[in-house]
């Protein structure tokens, strides 16, 4: 499939907005590694992690039509954050209608992680990770030549005279193999990845 193949008019959350099973297939393969370090941050692991994903994603499913990027600084990531720092705190309450005896050091730190409602903030490795998931979804649009200079120019930093002689191609070919995928990447996630 070349970028024209696929249908550039609709980002993903355009796509996810109507519906569109692999457009919600792809954004939780984008994010929900995201949601699941976030739930461990606040010491959420196993089923109950997966629990709280589940209702996240039911949240911006339900709630997508809603999102704007009115403001500056406005992103789908940090709206997620806020679902699921919401979707934790609904989990420590139902957990805490049902307690269980606890105590000690481990108890005392759960209190604690309940009353910061706050979610890390984002690492460079949180970021990497998600550009790469982002990167795996359009790579298969792209002939082995086009990514490897995309690959080599944008991700290693090589010069595109380099990746020319090395290609067999033309520094221009190498700049025009970049853009094309950087543009193809933009078309399909629009304002998710930002």
């Amino acid at each position: 499939m070349t970028p024209s193949d696929h249908p550039t008019s609709a980002t993903l959350l355009d796509r996810a907005r109507n519906n569109d099973a692999e457009a919600w297939r792809r954004l939780v393969h984008l994010y929900g590694p995201l949601v699941d370090r976030w739930c461990a941050h606040k010491g959420v692991y196993g089923p109950d992690a997966e629990d709280v994903r589940q209702e996240v994603f039911r949240a911006v499913a339900a709630n997508l039509s809603a999102f704007r990027r009115d403001r500056a600084g406005d992103t789908f990531r940090g709206w997620l954050r806020a679902i699921t720092r919401h979707k934790l705190l609904d989990h420590f309450r139902a957990r805490s209608a049902r307690p269980e005896a606890q105590g000690g050091t481990d108890a005392h730190h759960e209190l604690q992680n309940l009353a910061e409602p706050n979610l890390p903030e984002d690492t460079e490795e949180d970021l990497g990770a998600l550009y790469r998931r982002a990167l795996e979804l359009v790579r298969s649009e792209f002939e082995v030549q086009t990514w490897q200079a995309f690959w080599r120019a944008a991700v290693e930093g090589h010069a595109p005279a380099d990746i020319a002689a090395d290609l067999g191609v033309t520094p221009a070919a190498v700049r025009k193999a970049k853009s094309r995928v950087l543009l193809r990447l933009r078309q399909e996630l629009g304002d998710v990845i930002a």
